[in-house]
């Protein structure tokens, strides 16, 4: 009873006023050495299982990293040379330079037990200059964004999330939607999109930069079935995400250029229309 009593003057506490947050952060904090122990297991049979590997094993994935940096570093040279590209096109539109956007490396060390609220834990907080509304991703796409920050860790919320939504265009037209999640890590929808709209199976969602919280031009995920029905205005529209979100475990932490940010807006407002209309 007591603990009920002190559950429901909390949530009160919460609900009524911002100080709880404070103490949040410090309960957070004072539990960081937990979750760091929680992962050991995890680390230890990790570095147990890449110590024992055998010669032949390590032979085998060298040749394939080998293989997989020829095929990045060809990528590589056709984004420069893209980047350049779209570099001489803002000079020509009098707009800014691109920049790119700096990350820091952070290491997923908890997630959420409950199956409602995809959630997860990073080993990166506000000593590390994270701050709450950053974006969040892997090696394959936007995962989604950090909405707590303590000292030591970040609490990240996962696009598959039923109540994260995130602005997106179709890479191949610009056409833009919103892309709200289901509570399933494999699939998302698009909110809202007119019957008419030119979005078909297999195109790719890019974050739109609208509203300013996600960058623009990063992979979100690809369509993944549209549904017309002529009694309804709207289409339905599902996409499956790009990230690994059940999988990844390497994260990245995005800190948006606040300068270019503050410039691209300037031109939105004086051409009357974003300046990354139908532009990776």
């Amino acid at each position: 009873m007591l603990a009920g009593l002190l559950s429901i003057f909390l949530m009160v506490l919460d609900y009524r006023f911002e100080r709880v947050d404070i103490l949040r952060h410090a309960i957070s904090s004072v539990l960081t050495p937990i979750q760091w122990v929680s992962d050991l297991p995890a680390t230890m049979l990790s570095w147990s299982g890449n110590t024992i590997k055998t010669r032949e094993q390590l032979a085998d994935e060298n040749d394939a990293l080998q293989v997989q940096i020829a095929v990045l570093e060809r990528k590589l040279q056709r984004l420069v040379s893209l980047t350049a590209e779209n570099n001489r096109l803002r000079e020509l539109l009098n707009a800014s330079a691109q920049i790119e956007d700096s990350v820091i490396v952070s290491e997923l060390i908890g997630i959420n037990p409950d199956p409602y609220i995809h959630q997860v834990v990073i080993n990166k907080g506000a000593k590390d200059g994270v701050k709450v509304g950053q974006a969040v991703l892997d090696a394959h796409g936007l995962m989604g964004q950090i909405v707590e920050a303590s000292e030591f860790t970040s609490r990240v919320l996962l696009l598959s999330d039923s109540s994260h939504a995130v602005p997106v265009q179709v890479n191949r037209n610009g056409v833009r939607a919103i892309a709200v999640g289901k509570g399933l890590v494999s699939e998302l929808e698009l909110a809202n999109v007119p019957d008419t709209a030119d979005i078909i199976e297999g195109d790719l969602l890019v974050s739109s930069g609208l509203g300013g919280r996600f960058p623009t031009g990063y992979p979100v995920a690809t369509v993944k079935s549209v549904e017309h029905d002529p009694g309804r205005p709207f289409a339905k529209v599902t996409a499956a995400p790009l990230a690994k979100l059940n999988q990844s475990r390497l994260i990245l932490v995005l800190f948006k250029d606040e300068a270019r940010s503050f410039h691209r807006a300037l031109a939105d407002d004086v051409d009357g229309e974003p300046s990354e209309k139908g532009k990776p």
